[in-house]
């Protein structure tokens, strides 16, 4: 889960820091107060293309950095990272020329890694560019979900494989000795270039990591050897002189014991700052110059720049492009010996891999009328009365792949009388939230794990609709907090009214300059914004009740669910 959010001279944002809870989080504020804001810097953060016009006038540079659990990251990132049981910090900065830089846990990390990380981490749903649902390998993966597939199409994936290594065995054996040897040659070749370079997966980001302090190591040694002279060492070193003030404020605190709580927190920043002088002291002596290093790395990074060049756009790809050469390599060596037996194999595997398919396609198109059913269901209680949802499922024989021959398509009519048009057609963000809703809700009641992402954003779920409408979404994004972490900005009370958490964003002005800040809403003062969002700008007796019901009503229904 996201666990801290900090936005600093983003757009209108001098600074701000956001702490979120578990569940759902709700962003509140007037239009145009500056929530898309906050949501655009968290996918900035997450690896989004950033804009050097979104660098607040007269600073040099944005910074978003966000504090996730360990659990948020997969194992290479873990390794390659050091990530352990500590919350770990991701910081993301943009200069007012459009260079970007980032950092996971103090250390710097391809955007690109970034990019991957946070697209399965974090699901935006409203207006911003990322929704997921609108690619068709996710809406299939939907599907799956829906019908609980996983073991089957895991089978599936594993007949594709076992077919298209037989398919690669046949091409090869019916080349001629020439080709087959020039292929060989060819094969032989890549692969000893790319076993000669003993890739590892995480040795790219560690050594870009690295590069930046070998460059700079004279000054980051120089920097060192200040700051720890500063604390520890001379007549007016920090420390000496906290030292004396500690000392002082301890003798005083023995008479007067008003002094003892100022006393205790000039003795803790002394232990502090001594801890920090100690870790200094044994940083400067770990930093060398070190050109031979720096030229190794540079000329490391090259080579792994060439082979990605060559043979694939990572060193993931490279490493798997290797695989394929290796099962190559070994069919064009064996193809004489293979020649009697690859057909009645190859076939076998096509019947296997066809069935599989159309079995798995029945299930799909069973579990696409179920669900459309549901979806329909969960839209009219979204203030959608009239949407029809079409999950429409085509077979194409013949034409395998890793999930089959199916394509999926989810369609959505909205109002009366309109054709179902796909979901990426949609121009209204408010409807394609509702369907991302709508489609979470009943994920979340399958008996498998509704989907990978573990955050989910939703910008204005609830455009268009009030009332009881809007008490059934807040609803069901309250029950999605369940099994998610919810970011939901909205402008209803009868939806902030099921957070666990309530930010009010507000925009103002300050000798000149226009500056955004944030609440934290608990107690009345979350009573009056809900009030306010009720009533309009001064909150009335009547919609101070109002708000109490609605809060009173959100913890009876989520007591009961």
């Amino acid at each position: 889960m996201l666990r801290t959010l900090t936005v600093k001279d983003f757009a209108v944002i001098s600074q701000i820091e956001l702490e979120f809870s578990e569940g759902l989080n709700i962003l509140t504020g007037e239009t145009g107060a500056g929530k898309t804001i906050l949501i655009e810097a968290l996918g900035f953060l997450l690896g989004a293309r950033g804009s050097a016009s979104w660098v607040r006038a007269g600073s040099p540079r944005l910074s978003v950095s966000g504090v996730f659990d360990p659990a948020d990251f997969p194992e290479e990132l873990r390794g390659g990272f050091a990530v352990a049981k500590e919350p770990v910090t991701v910081l993301r900065e943009l200069d007012a020329s459009a260079k970007t830089r980032a950092a996971l846990n103090g250390r710097s990390v391809p955007v690109s890694v970034l990019a991957a990380w946070g697209d399965g981490l974090v699901d935006f749903h409203g207006q911003h560019e990322h929704q997921t649902l609108l690619r068709p390998s996710a809406q299939l993966e939907a599907l799956d979900r829906f019908a609980c597939l996983a073991k089957e199409t895991a089978a599936l994936a594993q007949d594709y494989e076992r077919w298209a290594a037989l398919c690669a065995e046949r091409d090869a054996l019916k080349l001629s000795d020439e080709e087959r040897a020039r292929r060989l040659e060819f094969c032989r070749f890549q692969l000893d270039e790319i076993r000669a370079a003993g890739l590892d997966p995480g040795e790219e980001p560690r050594l870009e990591a690295e590069l930046p302090l070998l460059k700079n190591a004279e000054r980051v040694r120089t920097l060192a050897e200040s700051a720890y002279q500063a604390l520890y060492e001379g007549d007016g070193a920090a420390l000496s002189d906290l030292l004396k003030v500690s000392r002082a404020l301890g003798d005083l605190a023995k008479i007067d014991c008003g002094m003892e709580v100022s006393a205790q927190a000039v003795e803790d920043a002394r232990r502090a700052l001594e801890d920090v002088a100690q870790g200094l002291g044994r940083y400067r002596g770990s930093v060398s110059l070190d050109p031979d290093r720096l030229d190794a790395v540079l000329t490391r990074l090259e080579s792994l720049s060439r082979l990605k060049k060559k043979h694939g756009d990572t060193v993931e790809a490279v490493l798997e492009k290797a695989s394929r050469l290796e099962a190559d390599l070994k069919a064009l060596e064996t193809a004489t010996e293979r020649s009697g037996r690859i057909e009645p194999e190859l076939d076998a595997a096509e019947a296997a891999l066809a069935k599989r398919c159309g079995r798995v396609h029945q299930a799909r198109a069973k579990a696409a009328r179920s669900m459309e059913k549901a979806l329909e269901g969960e839209l009219r209680s979204l203030g959608m009365p009239h949407a029809r949802f079409s999950a429409a499922v085509e077979m194409e024989e013949g034409r395998y792949t890793r999930s089959g021959c199916d394509a999926a398509e989810f369609l959505l009519s909205a109002n009366p009388g309109e054709p179902a048009r796909p979901l990426r057609a949609i121009a209204s963000g408010g409807e394609l939230s509702r369907v991302m809703l709508a489609l979470k809700t009943v994920l979340a009641t399958r008996k498998e794990e509704p989907m990978r992402s573990s955050i989910l954003v939703f910008d204005e779920v609830d455009a268009g609709v009030g009332g009881a409408v809007a008490r059934s979404v807040g609803s069901r994004l309250a029950a999605l907090g369940r099994t998610h972490q919810i970011l939901a900005v909205t402008h209803l009370a009868q939806v902030a009214c099921f957070g666990r958490s309530h930010h009010h964003v507000i925009k103002e002005a300050d000798k000149g300059r226009t500056s955004v800040r944030v609440e934290r809403l608990d107690g009345d003062r979350r009573l009056e914004a809900l009030a306010v969002l009720l009533g309009g700008r001064e909150p009335t007796a009547a919609s101070r009740r109002h708000a109490q019901e609605l809060l009173d009503n959100s913890t009876t229904r989520q007591g009961r669910s």
